[in-house]
Order: structure tokens, then C-alpha cells, then sequence
């Protein structure tokens, strides 16, 4: 009876707490930062790629044969205009610890600019079991270290792929008879084992660090079930009927230096066809290679132009630096066409970095800047997520700006 009345009495005093939701910290305007890749973007919109997010229900089952609906939250950018544009599915990867903190919505807002500026509208599924999806029911779960089964995991990412296609189609901007997808570690696998599938309309499939079974704290380069992966992706690859390209990193934590070698060549043996790429660390720090589509665009960039070109799209990603304009030195903070307390706060900032760097300006008055990988690019892109149409200002030593 006391424990009774113990239950009723703590239930009463919850009841009359106050419901006051904890005070946000503000975050800097958007346009205003330098967005470097290890930084997380605030979750406010890109308005000049026409963020918007949306939902849509899949159907997955997990390794033990249990099926599901679940909603998925799709991220989607597009080019100016009203299209149709040819579609790009984005995939991501995996984390080993927390899925909901840890891998919120999914956005690759860099690899989106760049695609968004070769004509693609680009569709990234946060997929079930990550973010707001997580919770008692995990597709992706492949088992022991010492028995994985990836070809459940791999069928259910792709399931995911092919109902944002299926979004897509319902889309009056999309052209899914065009259209490609591209991932990173498990996103790389999702992309390959949609290319297994061989969708109508798919052209291309890219494998960024492609992979699972990868833990870099506890076993550095050592992936649990490498073989069992090897031997599915020789299978997946007899139905594949386009090419794919693979890129990985000599200083990959997750699956070291040898391992993709013999991934790429059992997929061939297969009777796919696979381009493969394995790039030299982009820095002498202590880094992992497995981020290199976030953190060595200067270098990828360049094999996906050739690669997608080869299968059709031939519009340009690239930035092309404009050659120095002489409206004034690099040094001269007070005649950065943009107001004065955001001049004075974020040019010196600017001048303080190494090269590469780059800072844009907008005819609003927004500006951005960034340094190191893809500097162009994400100058741009600080300076025009606020809907306003940017230049760059300045590139290393010079100003690039004419009025």
C-alpha cells in the first residue's frame, strides 16, 4: 500500500512539472561562416540548391526475415528552373555507436553543390535505423563479427535507393530515365548493390570508401567479414550492367590499403565492370582516408567528371577561377564589397588562412569564405545559402571581383 501511494504521488508531481522545452543556443548566420568539412552545417536550408525535406514510406526487411514500413526523411536539392533534371541518389554510410545522435538527417550539402551544378536534382535518404528512425527495428544489423551476412543489409539499403526513385518518378522535375546513385562506406555498398538490381534508367553507380564490417577503434584495417563481402560482390557484379567507379584511400582506418584492391578485382572477376582509384593521404596529419569524399574533393572531383561524362553527363561541376580582375589588393579590407561589420569580422579571418582560399560576396551583402579542400566551392556556397547570388571575391593572393 505505501509503495502504491509512493507511484500515485510521483505521478501527481510529474504531471505538474513544467513543460518548458530547454533554450536553443542561436547560430551564426549561415552565410557567414567559413564552412570547413570538419565543421556540421546548422540545420538551416540551402536556399540557393532549393533544399527541402520530405518523407516517404519503405518497405525493408532485416536480417532475420522480420518486414517493415517505416517513414524516411528525403533530403532533395535542384537547379534553377523547372527541369526535368536527371536524378542523383546519395547514400551514407554507417556509424558504429550512436545512429540517432550521431548520424542525423543526412545531408551532403558539398557533394550537393557540386552535383546540383552538373544538372542533377539530388535525393538523400536518411535511411531506417539512422536519425528520427531509429529505435527497435535495424535493417542494416548483419551479425557476429565471426558469421556477417551482408547480402540482407545490402538488399535493404538499396530497397531504399529504388523508393526514393520511386518518389522520384511521381516528380514533374525529374528525369529518372536518367539518373545515377553514389555513396560513401555503406552508401558505397547501397549504390553497387543497386546496380546489381539494374534499374531502368540507371547510367552510373560511384563507390566512395564502399564497404561494412569496419571498426577503426577496435580493429584499424581489419573489417569484420571481409571474404564474406568479396564473395558477395562478385555475385552482385554478374547482374550489374553499367560501369562503376571506385574510390578509396591509401590510409582508410575502416578498411586499410589491400582490401579495396581485391574488392574492386573480385567485382571484375564477377563480370562487372569497375573503375578503380586509390588516392595518397591529402594531408601529413593523422587523418582517415575513409572521409576522403568530404575532405579531398580538389582530387575526386576530377575522376567523376571524366567518369560521368563517359556516361552521358558532360555538364561541368567544376569552378573555374577567374583570372585577377586589379580592383584592388589583396590586402585592402576596406574595399570588400559587403558591409562594414561583416567585412571587418570576416576578411581578416580570410587573410589570416593559408592558401588555397577564397572568399565570395553577395549582392545582398552576404559573404563566405573557406579554406583548404574545395575552397571555391565552399565560399560559394557559405555566401549563397542564403538565397543570394554570390561571386568569389578573392582566390589566394588576389581579388578576382569586378563591379
Amino acid at each position: 500500500m505505501r509503495l502504491a501511494r509512493l507511484l500515485v504521488l510521483v505521478q501527481v508531481l510529474l504531471a505538474a512539472w513544467p513543460a518548458v522545452a530547454p533554450a536553443q543556443p542561436s547560430l551564426p548566420e549561415r552565410a557567414d561562416r567559413s564552412d570547413r568539412p570538419a565543421e556540421r552545417p546548422p540545420e538551416r536550408p540551402a536556399l540557393d540548391l532549393r533544399e527541402e525535406i520530405t518523407r516517404i514510406e519503405v518497405s525493408v526487411r532485416d536480417l532475420y526475415g522480420r518486414r517493415e514500413t517505416r517513414p524516411v526523411t528525403l533530403t532533395q536539392y535542384r537547379p534553377p528552373g523547372d527541369g526535368p533534371f536527371p536524378i542523383a541518389i546519395v547514400n551514407h554510410g554507417r556509424a558504429t555507436a550512436d545512429r540517432r545522435a550521431g548520424q542525423p538527417r543526412q545531408r551532403f550539402e558539398q557533394l550537393a553543390r557540386y552535383l546540383v551544378a552538373k544538372g542533377f536534382a539530388v535525393l538523400v535518404p536518411t535511411r531506417v535505423g539512422y536519425g528520427d528512425s531509429y529505435g527497435d527495428f535495424d535493417p542494416e544489423e548483419s551479425g557476429p563479427c565471426n558469421a556477417k551476412r551482408f547480402e540482407p543489409m545490402a538488399t535493404a539499403a538499396s530497397d531504399q535507393v529504388l523508393a526514393a526513385l520511386d518518389h522520384a518518378l511521381r516528380q514533374p522535375w525529374a528525369d529518372t530515365s536518367r539518373w545515377i546513385t553514389l555513396g560513401a562506406s555503406v552508401g558505397g555498398m547501397a549504390a553497387l548493390a543497386t546496380a546489381s538490381r539494374a534499374p531502368a534508367g540507371l547510367r552510373a553507380a560511384i563507390n566512395f570508401s564502399g564497404g561494412a564490417g569496419g571498426d577503426p577503434q577496435r580493429r584499424r584495417a581489419d573489417p569484420c567479414g571481409a571474404v564474406n563481402l568479396e564473395r558477395l560482390w562478385r555475385t552482385q557484379a554478374a547482374s550489374a550492367r553499367i560501369d562503376t567507379l571506385w574510390i578509396y584511400w591509401t590510409h582508410d582506418w575502416y578498411w586499410g590499403e589491400k582490401l579495396p584492391r581485391r574488392w574492386a578485382q573480385a567485382w571484375n572477376e564477377g563480370g562487372g565492370r569497375a573503375e578503380f582509384h586509390q588516392l595518397d593521404p591529402w594531408s601529413t596529419d593523422e587523418v582517415d582516408g575513409h572521409t576522403g569524399v568530404g575532405n579531398d574533393m580538389d582530387r575526386w572531383v576530377p575522376l567523376v567528371e571524366a567518369f560521368l561524362a563517359r556516361a552521358g553527363f558532360t555538364q561541368s561541376g567544376v569552378i573555374t577561377r577567374p583570372p585577377a580582375s586589379g580592383f584592388a589588393r589583396v590586402d585592402e579590407v576596406e574595399r570588400v564589397p559587403v558591409p562594414a561589420e561583416r567585412r571587418e569580422r570576416l576578411y581578416p579571418r580570410f587573410l589570416e588562412a593559408r592558401p588555397p582560399r577564397a572568399f565570395a560576396v553577395g549582392t545582398g551583402g552576404a559573404a563566405g569564405w573557406a579554406s583548404g579542400d574545395w575552397a571555391l566551392g565552399r565560399a560559394l556556397g557559405a555566401c549563397q545559402a542564403s538565397g543570394q547570388a554570390c561571386r568569389l571575391y578573392a582566390v589566394d593572393d588576389e581579388v578576382v571581383w569586378t563591379p
